[in-house]
């Protein structure tokens, strides 16, 4: 495995995942929204909004990228961040809320895969695109580090303030310093397309789109972005239910007695969520050691997305019989895997797509993330309403168990298949 160059600009891909990871009303999105009132299913409505409207943006938000500039693209898309952070703030009934989804959407839908292709770019033009899977899976630990200090800081706050609405404010200050990393970024990772700099727009666009449609007529192309995005569709869909799961647990045990509920719940979402992210952030550096035991990336594709699967099938079995830490070990194991095959995954989809349009097919992996955590969400929350999170975790998990012939990976070789 080539060794990593840790440079400058390494430095700057990983800070600027650490600052986007420091998502502070991330640990307390779904106890805010019951706070407010709102029973699951509309807050799995709330989610589908939210994923729905990323579906509808994502393949635009990555031709701008591609073709008027990705660093610009990005400043764009955390500026509308901030705006959803200050619509939440002053929410109060549902409607807001929905605004307040809408306007993350459109920033969610402008991000996502537009720094992966700059990484991905950086790596060929310096001649290390041997190092994706490695290089990736490095500067996302970043991330997961910041998602650690996150959940601490913000637990801090919640426990101190007593509101879960201070964390949309402290959210603004990292996206602020996310803005002014990204336009620090060197000019030439906007855009991939260097013979056709001095092209109109227009031009350009008809050069990426037939890239993009290209790409897709592989089906190897498409069955790998149905793995990656599947799995991703479920975690995001699922991950946030265990937030009630871990204030079942606070106001279960014996301690911390002369605290109230919110302060208790508070302390132990801090720091579990931080030492989960310390372990998820372990995965994602060693995703490349990982993938380095199979000979094709197709194998840990398929045994990680098994195995997440049969494991929410025990988080509802545990959680239904109140043995709530058991069921919190099972959501960690679940945001592990997310880390350990998502840069396996992405280097895998980055091969397979044609380097014009790659941050148009990144996009797309992005948009199917959305397509399947919007159809998840609202049917995770119907169930949770009628017969507890727990049940509802647990008959999802088990049908797309059964539907594994549907996104089950082979490779190309015989000798390599899986």
């Amino acid at each position: 495995m080539e060794k990593i160059d840790k440079n400058l600009q390494y430095y700057k891909f990983s800070l600027y995942g650490f600052f986007k990871n420091l998502r502070f009303f991330e640990h307390f999105l779904l106890l805010f929204f019951l706070e407010k009132g709102i029973d699951y299913i509309k807050i799995g409505m709330l989610y589908s909004v939210r994923e729905v409207m990323i579906i509808l943006l994502e393949i635009p938000s990555g031709l701008v990228a591609d073709t008027l500039g990705r660093r610009k693209t990005l400043v764009s898309a955390f500026v509308l961040y901030i705006s959803s952070f200050v619509v939440f703030y002053f929410s109060n009934h549902i409607g807001l809320m929905i605004f307040g989804m809408i306007m993350f959407a459109f920033g969610d839908a402008f991000r996502s895969g537009v720094n992966k292709a700059m990484i991905f770019h950086y790596l060929k033009k310096n001649g290390h695109s041997g190092q994706k899977i490695n290089y990736y899976g490095h500067t996302r630990s970043w991330s997961q580090n910041g998602s650690a200090i996150s959940s601490l800081i913000a637990g801090a706050a919640v426990f101190y303030y007593g509101s879960y609405r201070i964390i949309f404010v402290a959210s603004i200050i990292p996206y602020l310093l996310d803005i002014v990393l990204i336009l620090s970024y060197p000019a030439y990772l906007d855009s991939e397309i260097k013979p056709l700099e001095n092209f109109s727009p227009n031009q350009k666009l008809k050069v990426v789109l037939s890239a993009f449609v290209k790409s897709f007529k592989d089906i190897q192309l498409l069955r790998t972005l149905t793995s990656l995005s599947l799995y991703t569709g479920y975690y995001k869909a699922v991950k946030d239910y265990l937030q009630p799961v871990i204030m079942a647990f606070a106001l279960s045990v014996p301690f911390f007695t002369t605290l109230k509920d919110k302060q208790k719940t508070a302390f132990f979402v801090g720091v579990f969520y931080f030492f989960i992210y310390l372990l998820t952030a372990s995965m994602s550096r060693n995703s490349g050691k990982f993938s380095d035991h199979f000979v094709h990336a197709c194998r840990p594709m398929n045994i990680t997305i098994i195995f997440s699967f049969a494991i929410g099938i025990t988080i509802g079995i545990f959680y239904n019989l109140h043995l709530f830490f058991f069921s919190i070990i099972g959501f960690l194991l679940i945001m592990m895997v997310e880390n350990l095959r998502k840069p396996i995954g992405i280097a895998l989809v980055s091969e397979l797509s044609k380097n014009q349009a790659m941050a148009s097919v990144l996009s797309v992996q992005s948009q199917a993330n959305s397509l399947f955590a919007a159809l998840f969400a609202p049917v995770i929350g119907f169930f949770a309403d009628l017969y507890g999170p727990g049940t509802s975790i647990f008959l999802v998990s088990i049908f797309l168990v059964l539907m594994a012939p549907l996104y089950w990976l082979r490779s190309k070789s015989k000798n390599t298949s899986t």
